[in-house]
């Protein structure tokens, strides 16, 4: 047993104990999340199986976050009516799940995406449908709704007792280090302008329509870390703001991701000339995504609490044996076509041709843990200098601080309730050793750690704060490391089995963000489809 204060020194390190009060306030509140309890039976061995089908499909999609319901989304697009998506828990959505309280929506995970440079692919498509792209400009590229677009405030950082605009922190920069600054920034653009042989983009979104030429491939053999440092970019605030965007985009610092990841991170949603539009954002994140892909579902073509634990062929296509996550009930279906929509981990365990020989390149595939708080507040936070943007970041914390979800909802007055939404990455290389500790930790302590973060720039928060719900991700997002997105893995792990069985997730894009789920979510509908000997034009 540690003190809760030695737990808050674990996570942000001595100098939160200024934020730490002698007793942290009884705020009431929960861990809500419950996946690994239903999750960790797969590791149990051998489980109760039905005996006879209690459904058979032409594609049963196993995993129902944004990569499954990208796959039925399409499937139901070609107009495929023998389709079911089955999840373990009792939300869709994965890590872009969402909930609702009295006061406002909010994200349980991925909370904006970014508006697309093109107007061709399955994310315009989707936001075609969602009416957020209303048409295109003299160029071609998409226009969009402007309330889906972030209002200003975006954007502010914490420091020393100020709030100032923006993301780097130019109150009190050095001749050099704003010289550096700009140098990165001609750095970056060039090579978002640069395109190889074929007219691809050095790096674009998804990464698999860029270029895989090796000028700029060999840039994933070494980390972001590195890469600023051999080419001479030391300044700590430059520095600082890259490795922001890691353990923002990634969940790990720059010393654990690759430079090409780094760099994907600057590059690809810019043109070199112009970046894109901004960000698109609801307020409960890409929960707006999710529940516009599974309105092209009937109500009993999605069902929830089911655990999937062993898949196996037959002939002609694969038995899904699995549980009711409530009642322990066996259930088991006949699918002439799966989608796997899981990441690796749970793949690995879930094929009974993997239990039996496990692949090397399920080793290559490195998740790593979050955690995620929402925090219900009567009135909106203060502090001092810049106002409440909707994303707001704390220099010296390890925390990404947090994101106001009604930002999008509230009026020119901002006053009123108000629910923020916190992020803390557990960032270090040794993710076995942080799920651990992530999985000790009690609703007590991360009451505690959020109030010592987020004290010291709220005077009076813990009056304002009238609950707190946490959710602890054992596996939030799949890591960038290096040597990872342009290895042999992703590729391999691609590959269907007996042409029947086919895979889709973000891991499989090396970034966990929405358009390498839905990417390859569409990817793997349009194998299945093929397999069925269905024709439609391609969505990719």
């Amino acid at each position: 047993m540690i003190s809760r204060r030695e737990v808050i020194v674990s996570f942000l390190g001595a100098a939160a104990l200024q934020g730490c009060r002698r007793r942290a306030p009884e705020v009431p509140g929960s861990l809500v999340d419950r996946i690994h309890q239903v999750g960790h039976l797969l590791r149990q061995g051998e489980l109760p199986r039905a005996q006879e089908d209690t459904a058979k499909l032409d594609c049963l999609v196993v995993g129902g976050g944004a990569a499954g319901l990208s796959a039925a989304w399409r499937l139901r697009g070609a107009g495929l009516e023998s389709v079911r998506v089955v999840e373990v828990e009792d939300v869709f959505g994965g890590t872009a799940q969402s909930g609702k309280n009295d006061i406002s929506a909010f994200p349980w995970g991925a909370h904006y995406l970014p508006a697309p440079l093109t107007n061709s692919g399955p994310v315009p498509r989707l936001l075609r449908e969602l009416g957020v792209v209303t048409g295109v400009d003299e160029q071609g590229a998409p226009t969009f709704a402007e309330e889906a677009l972030i209002r200003e405030p975006e954007e502010r950082l914490f420091y020393k007792g100020h709030w100032y605009e923006g993301l780097y922190l130019r109150a009190g920069a050095s001749p050099e280090d704003l010289a550096q600054l700009h140098r990165f920034e001609q750095v970056t653009a060039s090579l978002a302008a640069a395109r190889d042989a074929k007219g691809r983009k050095a790096f674009a979104v998804p990464i698999e329509t860029g270029s895989d030429d090796a000028e700029w491939t060999q840039l994933d053999r070494l980390s972001m870390a590195d890469w600023l440092t051999r080419e001479g970019f030391t300044s700590p605030r430059l520095t600082w703001l890259v490795d922001y965007a890691c353990r923002d985009d990634y969940g790990a610092t720059a010393q654990h991701i690759s430079a090409w990841a780094g760099l994907w991170y600057f590059c690809a949603r810019q043109t070199g000339e112009e970046k894109n539009d901004g960000y698109l954002s609801w307020p409960e994140g890409n929960g707006r995504l999710v529940s516009q892909l599974a309105k092209s579902l009937s109500p009993d073509q999605l069902q929830k609490n089911v655990l999937i634990h062993s898949l196996e062929e037959a002939e002609g296509g694969w038995h899904a044996h699995g549980l009711d996550a409530k009642t322990r009930t066996p259930v088991r279906y006949f699918a002439r076509q799966v989608v796997l929509a899981t990441p690796r981990h749970v793949a690995g365990r879930v094929l009974s041709a993997w239990r039996t020989a496990r692949p090397k390149f399920l080793e290559a595939f490195v998740s790593g843990p979050w955690v995620v708080a929402n925090l219900t507040l009567n009135e909106r936070p203060r502090g001092r200098g810049f106002p409440l943007a909707w994303d707001n970041v704390l220099y010296d914390s390890k925390s990404l601080g947090y994101v106001m979800a009604n930002h999008q909802a509230a009026r020119a007055s901002d006053v009123g309730p108000a629910v923020a939404t916190w992020y803390y990455p557990l960032a270090d290389g040794d993710v076995l050793s942080e799920r651990k500790r992530l999985l000790a930790t009690t609703y007590e302590d991360w009451r505690a750690i959020i109030l010592a973060d987020l004290l010291p720039a709220h005077f009076g928060l813990e009056k304002q704060l009238q609950r707190i719900e946490v959710m602890r991700w054992g596996h939030a997002m799949v890591r960038p490391v290096p040597g990872f997105i342009w290895g042999p893995a992703r590729q391999e792990a691609q590959v269907p089995l007996s042409g029947t069985l086919h895979f889709a997730h973000s891991d499989l894009g090396g970034l966990a963000v929405f358009e390498e789920a839905n990417w390859h979510g569409v990817r793997a509908a349009e194998a299945v489809l093929a397999g069925l000997q269905r024709v439609s034009a391609s969505w990719l």
